[in-house]
């Protein structure tokens, strides 16, 4: 698979981790979406994955009720655009396994300095996700045990404010709607050529 996965040369010692680096460079694609202008290049231990320029990756995929704990990007971003590419090319292809695809993300994250918690916290995510596709869960079983430790410690840091904030968006969506509903009203009192934006409840997901 050229320009997706290949080996280090041989015969000499190669750097293990993000050949290209820490950061990414990417421009805007949507809303949601961003698309790589260089490629990102992670060397292991036996093989060079390449992330191709012109990917597209929406970062970390962080549901908003935990984006206060973990934000779609930072220290982590080139693991995460690394762990894109895993599972959108080489897992359905069958070069890696959802594990490793998953193991892979948590290493990365390590050897870019991702604090302990935060990387297992994300590791337990992705593989929680795991579970939404037939295709993504050979394997899931055997690391059940690790992942039920992790659950057991997210828990009581997560549930409170993903629920409060969860609530908070709700209230605001109720308040958003009625606020649109108001402008609507005005403008057919008094007409305007002033644009009325409506609510977008895409952009809290």
């Amino acid at each position: 698979m050229v320009g997706q996965l290949g080996h280090p040369p041989a015969g000499r010692l190669t750097p293990v981790g993000f050949v290209t680096g820490p950061h990414v460079l990417v421009r805007q694609f949507d809303e949601k979406t961003w698309t790589l202008e260089e490629p990102v290049v992670y060397r292991g231990r036996t093989d060079e994955f390449v992330v191709p320029e012109g990917t597209r990756t929406d970062f970390a995929s962080v549901p908003r009720v935990f984006a206060w704990l973990v934000p779609p990007y930072g220290l982590f971003t080139a693991a995460a655009v690394l762990h894109d590419h895993l599972w959108r090319v080489l897992v359905p292809a069958g070069v890696v396994t959802p594990v490793d695809a998953d193991g892979l993300f948590r290493r990365a994250m390590r050897e870019l300095g991702v604090p302990f918690l935060i990387r297992w916290f994300m590791w337990g995510a992705v593989r929680w996700a795991a579970l939404a596709g037939p295709g993504r869960r050979r394997g899931w079983l055997g690391e059940l045990p690790r992942l039920a430790l992790v659950t057991l410690a997210a828990l009581p840091v997560v549930t409170v404010p993903a629920v409060a904030i969860a609530l908070g968006f709700a209230v605001f969506a109720v308040l958003e709607q009625v606020a649109y509903l108001l402008l609507l009203l005005v403008r057919t009192v008094r007409p305007s050529d002033k644009q009325i934006n409506r609510p977008r409840p895409d952009l809290r997901t």
